[in-house]
C-alpha cells in the first residue's frame, strides 16, 4: 500500500516501487567508534527528512540523469510530503536514536573542554550564525533584484585581462594582475577609472529605482539609511501623547467646575428650595 501511494505521487518516475529504501538497521556504536577529544567535536545528526533525502537522492539522479539538482530536490520534497506516516516513522525513529546518541557524545565532549575552549567554541558558533544570516540576506537581496555594486577601476582592468594573465591558480592570476595595475601609468589607469565613475552613476540610478520599489512593497528596511524617511523621535512621540492626555484632563476639569458653578447659582438654589417645600 505504501509503495502504491508513493508510486501515484511519483507517477512520472520509472520503477517508483524501488524508491523507498530506508536504512532500518542502525548502530549507535558508530557514534562512539571515533575517539572523543576536545579537538574532535561531534557532528549534529541528520533530521528524518534529510535522512530520506540522503537515501533517495542517488536513486532519483539515476532515474533522471537529465533533470537538474533543483528539480530533483523538488521531487524528493514532494515524495516526502506524500510519504505515508508509517514510512516516515522509520526515518523519525532512526533520527531520534541519533539525536540521543549525539546528546550523550556532546556531553562527553563538553566535559573535556577548558574554560578558554568553551569561550572559543561559543565565539565560533556566533561567527557561524552571523555568516549564515549574512548568506540568507544576500540570497534574499539577489531574489529581490538589488543592483550590483559599482566596480572599481582595478576590477574592470582585472575582468578584461584575467584570461591572459600569468599564473595557474586564481590567486596567482590576481596577484600578477595587481602588480601590472600598479605599474600602469596615470594616463593608462584613467581609462579604467573613468569607466568606474560611469559605473557609479549606473549604480546610483538603479538603486534609486530599486529603493522606490522596496518602499512600494513595504520593505523600507532594505533601503540605505541616508535615503530612509525621517522617523519621529521617541521623546517627541511621548511628549505629544502626554500633551493629549493633559488636554483631555483639563477639558474634563473645566466642565466639572462649570457644572458646579451652574448648580450653585441663585436660580438653581431657589428651584431646589421650592421643590423641597412642596414635598
Amino acid at each position: 500500500m505504501a509503495a502504491a501511494l508513493l508510486g501515484r505521487a511519483l507517477a512520472a518516475l520509472p520503477s517508483a516501487r524501488h524508491i523507498l529504501r530506508c536504512s532500518t538497521t542502525y548502530s549507535v556504536e558508530k557514534w562512539f567508534s571515533k575517539q572523543i577529544s576536545s579537538d574532535n567535536p561531534p557532528k549534529r545528526p541528520l533530521t528524518a527528512y534529510f535522512r530520506f533525502v540522503k537515501d533517495q537522492q542517488p536513486i532519483f539522479r539515476k532515474q533522471n540523469p537529465d533533470v537538474s539538482i533543483l528539480e530533483i530536490a523538488k521531487k524528493i520534497a514532494y515524495a516526502w510530503k506524500e510519504l505515508p506516516v508509517s514510512e516516515k516513522q522509520t526515518y523519525e525513529a532512526a533520527a531520534k536514536v541519533e539525536r540521543q546518541a549525539y546528546k550523550e557524545e556532546l556531553a562527553i565532549y563538553k566535559a573535556q573542554l577548558s574554560p578558554a575552549q568553551i569561550v572559543a567554541l561559543k565565539e565560533e558558533r556566533r561567527q557561524k550564525r552571523a555568516k549564515r544570516k549574512a548568506m540568507r540576506k544576500k540570497r534574499e537581496l539577489t531574489v529581490l533584484g538589488k543592483p550590483k555594486r559599482p566596480r572599481t577601476g582595478f576590477n574592470i582592468f582585472m575582468s578584461e585581462h584575467f584570461q591572459e594573465a600569468k599564473g595557474i591558480s586564481v590567486q596567482a592570476k590576481m596577484k600578477n594582475l595587481f602588480e601590472e595595475w600598479q605599474d600602469l601609468s596615470s594616463s593608462q589607469k584613467q581609462t579604467y577609472l573613468q569607466l568606474a565613475e560611469d559605473d557609479k552613476v549606473r549604480y546610483e540610478n538603479e538603486m534609486k529605482s530599486w529603493e522606490e520599489q522596496m518602499v512600494d512593497v513595504g520593505r523600507e528596511d532594505l533601503i540605505r539609511y541616508k535615503n530612509r524617511r525621517p522617523k519621529k523621535s521617541r521623546v517627541a512621540t511621548e511628549k505629544k501623547t502626554i500633551k493629549k492626555v493633559v488636554s483631555k484632563k483639563r477639558v474634563k476639569t473645566i466642565k466639572k467646575i462649570q457644572r458646579t458653578k451652574d448648580s450653585s447659582s441663585p436660580e438653581v438654589m431657589a428651584k431646589l428650595k421650592t421643590h423641597s417645600s412642596e414635598e
